[in-house]
């Protein structure tokens, strides 16, 4: 199983699955991440002196929130300590590599108005990152943007009924939006959904989201245990949808991406589904 970098990690593995945990160091958390829903949109709070080390913390966290489906990321910087704004040239830079991922993510920053780092990045000519000076602010003005994106989302209860209405779901997504990877999104959505009936046992919010020709199905729960992919199997033979069991090898297979992150009170489990994805599963 991949996770997310440790304490000083410079360059992680980014393969799936993009499992988002919290950095810490030997005063407690450095950088904490949380997501919503359907992981459109992601907070990160970064505490600390600003330090190499806890730029590369903030650094891996980035590139695995970027992995997935988020639209927007807002990041918290009012607990940096960062007295002559010597971390611009980092934000700027990640700023920039946000936007140029495959599925681009608007990167907001929140920080008090009359710090140094502040200063320099309004300073900045041309396009910048969104500053605001609260995290209200933040969230209404991210909101508002991210709310431009298609989606649907329903909230399901803790039983099998709710597998088949997580597919439903997808397959109105699929037929509205003119998408060919419909069973391929079935059978990632089922698996998802029956993982958290069967471990979570809470409700359960199901969203699907588009970008592009790309679909992104997202899970959430309130358990904060992540999942755990098992040991590979056999992917080369076609699946049944109704087969129960597959496993997360099935996800992990049919996904151009997939991974979690932790919410308020629990989790959410994302896969991206690419068109033209082959059916395989794990038996």
């Amino acid at each position: 199983m991949v996770t997310a970098a440790g304490p000083g990690e410079q360059d992680p593995s980014l393969q799936p699955p993009y499992l988002v945990t919290a950095s810490t160091d030997h005063r407690g958390v450095a950088v904490a991440v949380t997501a919503d829903a359907s992981t459109a949109v992601v907070e990160m709070a970064v505490h600390g002196m600003w330090s190499p080390r806890l730029g590369s913390q903030v650094a891996a966290r980035l590139r695995l929130c970027t992995a997935g489906p988020a639209a927007s990321i807002i990041v918290d910087l009012h607990d940096v300590g960062d007295t002559y704004g010597v971390s611009q040239p980092f934000w700027t830079r990640a700023w920039r590599a946000a936007w140029l991922t495959s599925t681009p993510a608007r990167l907001t920053l929140c920080l008090p108005t009359t710090t140094a780092l502040g200063s320099r990045l309004r300073q900045i000519r041309g396009p910048r990152p969104m500053l605001y000076a609260t995290m209200p602010e933040a969230r209404v003005a991210v909101g508002d943007w991210s709310r431009r994106f298609d989606r649907l989302q329903t909230r399901l209860t803790p039983t099998p009924r709710s597998v088949r209405a997580a597919r439903d779901l997808v397959t109105q997504a699929c037929q509205t939006w003119h998408l060919p990877q419909l069973h391929a999104a079935q059978l990632v959505v089922s698996e998802l959904v029956s993982n958290a009936v069967q471990h979570a046992r809470t409700d359960i919010v199901v969203t699907v989201l588009r970008t592009g020709t790309r679909l992104h199905v997202a899970v959430r729960d309130d358990a904060a245990r992540f999942p755990h992919l098992t040991e590979a199997g056999s992917t080369t033979q076609p699946a049944a949808l109704n087969r129960r069991g597959i496993g997360l090898r099935l996800v992990h297979a049919a996904a151009t991406a997939w991974g979690a992150m932790p919410t308020r009170g629990g989790k959410v489990v994302w896969a991206t589904i690419g068109p033209n994805r082959p059916l395989v599963s794990t038996g």
